[in-house]
Formats: C-alpha cells, structure tokens, sequence
C-alpha cells in the first residue's frame, strides 16, 4: 500500500470517528428529571447515557491517535511500535490504523 492510500484511509477512518463523536455527544445529553418516562425507563436512560459516555471517550481517544498516526505517516516512525520499536504488521495497520503498538505490546 502507498504513502496516498494510506493517507486516505486514515482521513476515511478520521472522517467515521469524528461522525461516531458527534453522535455520540448527542447521545450523552443530560436526561432531565421533567421528562414524562417512568421510573424503570429513567434508570434505562441513565445507564444507556453512561454507556454512551464511555463509548464517547474511547473515539475521542481513538480520534486523538489517529491524529497522531496521520503525522507520522511518511516518517521512519510510521508503522513502528512506540513500545519495543519492532515493525507493526501491515494487516493491523489496515485493520485498525490508529495502532500504535504491535500484537505482542498492545497485549
């Protein structure tokens, strides 16, 4: 894979998260107590809104290495592990972009 496909895929992938954050920032407003549900279906409400949170926080994190990866593309850097400094395989850097580690690390 070249250097402009790959640039391509990381905005594609940058382009999801971002969608996937702002859906999620819709997801996580505050439920209000005048809402006219019941007691059982407020408690859903608030359960679903903190699983929505979290997922929130984990595209924001995967946004922010995407970023990150972006910058490194082109790089010696690019495609090597920040822990033990070995080569990432290229079949995870297609499947998830924003990895920084390799298998063994990211264990």
């Amino acid at each position: 894979m070249d250097h402009n496909e790959m640039e391509q895929k990381i905005i594609g992938e940058i382009e999801k998260t971002e969608q996937l954050i702002t859906d999620y920032k819709d997801l996580t407003q505050p439920i209000s107590p005048d809402d006219a549900i019941g007691r059982i279906s407020r408690m859903d409400a608030i359960n679903n809104k903190t699983v929505n949170e979290a997922a929130l926080r984990q595209a924001q994190e995967k946004l922010r290495k995407l970023h990150y990866v972006l910058k490194k593309l082109g790089s010696d850097d690019f495609g090597i592990c920040v822990k033990c400094g070995q080569p990432i395989p290229l079949g995870r850097i297609l499947i998830k972009p924003e990895s920084v580690h390799c298998v063994k690390c990211a264990r």
